[in-house]
């Protein structure tokens, strides 16, 4: 089997394709190619191009080497970043809800507060009312007993004033008036 693949490949190489020139004639076209792709070649290696080729690939390695380490950088930076916002994060969310719980707290508080300021209030209220009834039952009481008083007086003066006479009133005025210069003196 090998033996057969070498003999295909002799008779199918392009030295037999050229036809009925010798191989190393500048009629057969695959020594012309040959010797064009020498030169080339030649002319390549004098103005040393495949060293500028071997500079600008490295260039280029050291281009993107220096690109994938910035992106690599700036990837640590970015989760950096990301770990800080999310603690922030997290931080801003407890402080919210510290805060939410000091409000409830205070407005149960305040809600206390102003219960106890209430009952208090209507307390004072209360009291003043009472007060207040109780003055005016007072100031009723008076009035009732003044006009009784003058009640009995008028009808005193009026019994009186019929049972009275001449005599009985000077003595009365007498009586009156020793009583009078017994105090003062």
């Amino acid at each position: 089997m090998l033996r057969m693949s070498a003999i295909a490949m002799l008779i199918a190489s392009p030295a037999l394709a050229a036809g009925d020139y010798p191989f190393f004639s500048l009629r057969n076209t695959d020594i012309v190619v040959l010797i064009g792709f020498v030169l080339f070649v030649g002319i390549l290696v004098y103005f040393k191009v495949p060293g500028m080729i071997t500079g600008f690939l490295d260039k280029r390695a050291e281009t993107i080497s220096a690109e994938l380490e910035e992106a690599r950088k700036l990837r640590e930076e970015a989760l950096e970043l990301h770990a800080s916002f999310e603690a922030k994060q997290a931080s801003v969310k407890d402080q919210a809800a510290r805060m939410v719980e000091k409000a409830q707290a205070d407005a149960k508080l305040v809600a206390e507060q102003t219960k106890v300021e209430i009952e208090a209030s209507i307390a004072r209220r209360l009291k003043a009312a009472q007060d207040q009834i109780a003055s005016a039952e007072a100031a009723a009481l008076r009035d009732v007993r003044d006009r009784a008083v003058e009640v009995a007086i008028a009808a005193a003066s009026d019994v009186i004033a019929k049972q009275m006479d001449a005599a009985r009133g000077d003595a009365l005025v007498q009586d009156a008036i020793a009583t009078v210069k017994e105090r003062l003196h």
